[in-house]
């Protein structure tokens, strides 16, 4: 008898810091020897996907080219500063004003409804802002996992006051960049984040683009319960979350909630990284500068971040810079460089480095996959918060002694940051946080746990589906 097929869909968008934590866990199950891995995500992502056999083949499966309004890296300069403008309302705002297009998703949702058709997959393992991919999972009554790469509290916690939500009142509300022991004025500045949300959708324009997204909704057949506030969450089988509770600030999690730590693949993940490892042995210490693949930094910002490596010379610490190549034409001559500082368009891995013993701090806008690897290695941070989710690490490492955060991030004043870097390299109490988190990062068990978890539900584990079954024995014909 011909074995169950109980396949496996991965969905993401193709943004690296969404893709890559669930391309590691769909290598680990690969690596397992799991039949049946499907990976849906945009062109962008073929050739990821296509390089992630370890074992058993993970297809890929096209959601078409990518989607500006689903892609921060697409967006045009003016977006670029209304997101990531330091009033965190006014860039919370600007979020959800460029990427709630209602129409743009349209596409995504009937392809990806293709690919389930064909697939036919006993589970979903979906990223946690690929909306389109929850809503047709919950549509078709699809088991699925959500796969969150922030801090727990960032999807338990809702933005609009009187709607549901997993964590108490007085929480503080994902995006604003507020500390749970609140002044006040903060306690106010809270409940002002939530009403201004809701305030928005209260607006003419606003209104328009939500009539249209409920046309398209019909249109598509998305069930009423995929359009509930907490729906990912709710009809989720099991919510993984790349971090520890420890890392968040305390509240009751739900039982689905589960914790496993950084997904990190087998190390090392590009042992031929053209001598940056043993350059990065020659060193005494290492500062790495690294923001992610949305930051664009100006003239202005660049020079003072050069001007800050020739001070740290003095400090003896070198920088390793991972600066992209467009980027690199706002530098000075190259004879006019600090000797300390080495700068690469894109390093094989950003793991391989953190890794590294000589790198000893982690300057980063504290996205929720940089926050959450700095810290399995045991680095301390320096943040330069960039835009949402940022400013939230950045309070919550502040507070747990694993980081500083720049006073003025939007102007890179190298004062301050100098300021904040010989401070973390410094005092060793910031390296002994870093250590101690790095412990329960490790102990939750991360790409080994996840696949453990995955591969014990019920939708993989129980009776199967009916449409495969053995056809059942002819009745006995009647007799006198």
């Amino acid at each position: 008898m011909s074995s169950i097929r109980r396949p496996i869909l991965f969905v993401s968008y193709a943004e690296s810091g969404l893709l890559n934590p669930l391309l590691v866990l769909a290598e680990e199950l690969s690596r397992r020897g799991v039949e049946d891995l499907w990976f849906a995500t945009d062109e962008k992502g073929r050739a990821d996907i296509g390089a992630a056999k370890a074992g058993t083949p993970v297809e890929f499966a096209s959601l078409g080219e990518v989607v500006s309004e689903m892609s921060a890296v697409t967006w045009d300069d003016e977006t670029y500063r209304e997101v990531t403008q330091r009033s965190r309302f006014k860039a919370h705002r600007a979020v959800i004003k460029h990427s709630f297009a209602p129409e743009s998703r349209v596409e995504k949702y009937k392809r990806l409804e293709a690919i389930v058709d064909e697939v036919k997959p006993a589970l979903m393992v979906i990223e946690s802002m690929c909306q389109f991919g929850h809503e047709l999972a919950i549509t078709k009554k699809i088991p699925f996992v959500l796969g969150v790469p922030f801090v727990p509290s960032n999807v338990l916690t809702s933005h609009v006051p009187f709607a549901k939500s997993y964590t108490p009142g007085g929480f503080p509300v994902p995006h604003s960049g507020l500390p749970l022991d609140m002044t006040f004025a903060q306690r106010v500045e809270n409940q002002l984040f939530r009403l201004r949300t809701l305030g928005m959708f209260m607006t003419s324009s606003m209104r328009k683009v939500v009539e249209e997204d409920n046309r398209i909704r019909e249109e598509l057949g998305i069930a009423p319960e995929a359009r509930q506030m907490m729906a990912r969450i709710d009809h989720a089988e099991m919510v993984l979350c790349y971090s520890v509770p420890e890392l968040d600030y305390p509240f009751p999690m739900p039982e689905k909630m589960r914790l496993v730590g950084a997904m990190v693949p087998p190390l090392p993940q590009a042992p031929d990284d053209d001598g940056l490892s043993a350059w990065l042995d020659a060193q005494e210490s290492v500062v790495y500068m690294g923001f992610g693949t949305i930051t664009r930094l100006t003239g202005e910002q660049v020079g003072a971040l050069v001007d800050v490596t020739r001070r740290l010379a003095g400090k003896r610490a070198a920088v390793l810079w991972k600066l992209p190549k467009e980027q690199q034409e706002l530098l000075p001559p190259r004879d006019e460089l600090p000797a300390n500082l080495r700068i690469e368009s894109w390093v094989p891995s950003q793991l391989d480095v953190l890794a590294h013993p000589k790198v000893k701090v982690f300057f980063t806008h504290a996205g929720g996959n940089g926050y959450h690897e700095g810290l399995y290695f045991g680095k301390p941070l320096v943040v330069r918060p960039l835009w949402v989710d940022c400013d939230d690490q950045a309070i919550r490492g502040q507070d747990f002694g694993v980081s500083l955060t720049l006073d003025r991030p939007e102007t890179v004043d190298p004062d301050d940051v100098f300021d904040k870097l010989t401070r973390v390299l410094d005092d060793g109490a910031f390296r002994e946080r870093a250590e101690h988190f790095a412990e329960l990062l490790r102990a939750a068990g991360g790409r080994s746990a996840a696949a453990d978890l995955i591969l014990g539900l019920p939708a993989l584990t129980g009776p199967a589906p009916a449409t495969e079954a053995a056809p059942a024995a002819e009745p006995a014909p009647a007799t006198d």
